[in-house]
C-alpha cells in the first residue's frame, strides 16, 4: 500500500503544478482589482458585477450556451441514427465504420477548421456547386458556419459513445420482447433507447462543454465578427490584457460548465434507479 501510494506521488505533482496552481491563480486574479494587490484579495466583486451589468458580455454569455445547445442537439439527431447503424452491422463492419470517424479525429482540430474554411468561402466547393443553379451564399463568417465547425469537430464523440452504449445492451432484451410481440418501434423505444441513455448523456458531456467554451472555431469560421466566451476570454488575456476580468469570465464558465456535468450526472444517475426498479 505504502509503494502504491509513492507511485502516485508523480501524479499529484503534475496535477497540482498543471491543475490546481492555475485555477488557484484564475482564483486570485478574479477576485482582485486591476493593481493586482494582495491586500485587495477576496475585497471586490466588481469583475463578475461588470460581466452581468454589461448587456454586451451577458449576450455574448447567451450566444454560446444557444451555439452550444444547438450543437448537442444536432449532434444527438445525427449521431444517434449513425450509431445505431453501425451497431447493428457486422463485427467487421463495426471497426471499419469506428476507423472511419475516428480517422479524422487523428488531425488537429485546428487544421480540419482551417479546411472548412477553404470549403465555405465564396469561391469555396459549396458556392461552385450552389452556383450551378444560380445561388450564391455568404456562408462564411456565419453562425451557420460555427455551428457547422462545431458539429464536424465534436460529431464523433457523440457517435462512440451512443455506439458504447448500444453494443453494451443485451440482444436477448430484443428477442424477448418480438416473442412479446412488440414491433420494432416498440421495442426500440421501450429497449434499445432508455438502454442507450448512459450513452447520450456521455455524449452530451463530451459536446455541450467543450462547444460552449470553444473560441477558436468562432475565431476561424466566425471571423472575428461572431463573438463567443472563449473568444472574450482570449482577447481579455491576450489582447487587452485585463487579466482580472479575463479570469472572472473564466471562473463564471468554470461553475457553468459544473452545473451542467452535476445535471447531466443526475440524469444519468436517475436513469440508472429507474432501471434498477
Amino acid at each position: 500500500m505504502k509503494q502504491f501510494r509513492k507511485m502516485t506521488y508523480p501524479y499529484v505533482l503534475w496535477i497540482s503544478i498543471m491543475v490546481v496552481a492555475p485555477m488557484l491563480l484564475i482564483l486570485l486574479y478574479a477576485f482582485t482589482k486591476e493593481g493586482n494587490s494582495v491586500t485587495d484579495f477576496l475585497f471586490t466583486f466588481n469583475n463578475f458585477k461588470r460581466f452581468f451589468v454589461d448587456s454586451v458580455f451577458v449576450e455574448v454569455l447567451l450566444r454560446s450556451l444557444r451555439v452550444a445547445l444547438v450543437t448537442t442537439i444536432l449532434c444527438i439527431l445525427l449521431g444517434y441514427p449513425a450509431a445505431y447503424y453501425i451497431a447493428k452491422c457486422s463485427e467487421g463492419l463495426k471497426m471499419r465504420w469506428v476507423l472511419v470517424i475516428t480517422f479524422p479525429t487523428w488531425i488537429n482540430m485546428l487544421v480540419r477548421t482551417y479546411a472548412w474554411m477553404g470549403i465555405l468561402q465564396d469561391d469555396g466547393i459549396i458556392n461552385k456547386f450552389l452556383g450551378l443553379f444560380g445561388i450564391q451564399a455568404t456562408l462564411l463568417h456565419t453562425e451557420f458556419a460555427v455551428v457547422l465547425g462545431m458539429i464536424y469537430n465534436f460529431l464523433p464523440f457523440m457517435i462512440l459513445q451512443i455506439y458504447t452504449a448500444l453494443t453494451k445492451m443485451d440482444g436477448s432484451l430484443l428477442e424477448a420482447a418480438a416473442d412479446l410481440g412488440a414491433n420494432r418501434t416498440k421495442a426500440f423505444m421501450r429497449i434499445t433507447l432508455p438502454l442507450s441513455l448512459p450513452g447520450v448523456i456521455s455524449g452530451i458531456t463530451l459536446v455541450f462543454l467543450p462547444a460552449v467554451s470553444s473560441f477558436f472555431v468562432p475565431k476561424l469560421l466566425g471571423g472575428g465578427q461572431y463573438v463567443m466566451v472563449g473568444n472574450l476570454i482570449e482577447s481579455q488575456f491576450l489582447t487587452s490584457g485585463d487579466w482580472n476580468f479575463g479570469s472572472a469570465i473564466s471562473l463564471i464558465m468554470v461553475i457553468i460548465i459544473m452545473i451542467s456535468m452535476y445535471i447531466t450526472r443526475k440524469v444519468d444517475k436517475t436513469e440508472v434507479m429507474e432501471k434498477r426498479a
